[in-house]
């Protein structure tokens, strides 16, 4: 299963839609960037670490959270950047399984390409993640039209109903 890596405040930040929301509530763009990342993990199958910095505040601990089956949040502990979380996880993990790091920091591209994962920038991921919105729009959108496609859809229900007892008759 390939792993994914992602710098969340460097994604909010990059993404046009979330730094506008991020301009009137931080906490409104973390979330929309979750919803958007479950929809995608799910899709894809990706194991997703969203990771947020939390090094400014104090006393903070590292905390994790599970969002769905394929992604974990993660805030980081007091004095930890995203950056360095990333760093030491892909370190442990970055020859052994199929691993993608997501941030537009050059610094940390460089790290991670030595650490054996890939990386993509937060605009690629950006590109990548309206590809497959685009595909889920379309499979429901290809359901619904198939869920149309049977009589229950088209028929009236008294009509149904009568239609049922002829079935069951005969």
């Amino acid at each position: 299963m390939k792993t994914i890596f992602v710098d969340g405040y460097n994604v909010i930040n990059s993404w046009p839609e979330l730094k506008e929301i991020k301009d009137y509530s931080l906490e409104s763009s973390r979330k929309k960037l979750i919803e958007i990342l479950q929809n995608y993990s799910a899709y894809k199958g990706y194991k997703v670490f969203l990771v947020f910095d939390a090094h400014m505040v104090d006393k903070s601990i590292e905390k994790k959270e599970r969002c769905g089956e394929n992604l974990i949040i993660v805030f980081t502990k007091e004095g930890e950047t995203a950056d360095s979380y990333i760093e030491k996880k892909v370190n442990n993990i970055g020859r052994k399984r199929d691993v993608c790091v997501v941030t537009s920091d050059s610094m940390e591209q460089q790290v991670i390409f030595q650490r054996g994962a890939i990386r993509m920038s937060s605009l690629e991921f950006y590109h990548e993640i309206k590809v497959v919105e685009n595909k889920i729009k379309n499979k429901i959108e290809i359901n619904t039209i198939i869920r149309k496609d049977s009589i229950e859809d088209r028929v009236e229900g008294e009509i149904l109903e009568k239609l049922q007892k002829i079935r069951k008759k005969g």
